[in-house]
């Protein structure tokens, strides 16, 4: 006979539930062992140039990066790993961006923080247009 008594129902059914809060707990703060929050190792094809219209900003999720165009036609783009715990940025409010990992918030047009825990600004990226194409690369 065993020392150890036998699992309730109430002990499994409460382990059961809380295993999967606990698990979004680890993969929210980063290291889940994928390359989404990845920074850009060169140059990466987004999509049509006319997908920014002026004074707006798009978020390309698979690729971390989110683009600007000035009124004046001008394009900016930042890398959307978040900078307090390298969560990926998966949204984009106007030109709010959004961590769903702590709730960091920065300005898509500047890379700028606006609301904390993060500090640092998002890092800034080269952004071209090719054939139609918007094309990000790091900067030199």
């Amino acid at each position: 006979m065993s020392a150890r008594p036998a699992a309730t129902r109430r002990t499994v059914l409460r382990g059961a539930a809380l295993a999967p809060v606990a698990g979004l707990g680890l993969t929210g703060c980063g290291g889940g062992g994928d390359d989404r929050s990845a920074p850009l190792a060169g140059p990466v094809e987004l999509g049509p140039e006319s997908e920014v219209a002026a004074g707006g900003a798009k978020l390309y999720r698979d690729h971390n990066v989110v683009v600007n165009r000035g009124d004046d036609g001008s394009l900016t783009a930042y890398n959307t790993v978040c900078t307090h715990a390298g969560c990926p940025i998966n949204k984009l409010d106007g030109t709010r961006l959004v961590c769903p990992c702590h709730g960091s918030e920065f300005d898509a047009t500047t890379g700028k923080v606006l609301r904390e825990p993060a500090v640092a600004p998002l890092k800034p990226l080269a952004v071209e247009v090719k054939n139609g194409t918007l094309v990000a690369k790091p900067r030199d």
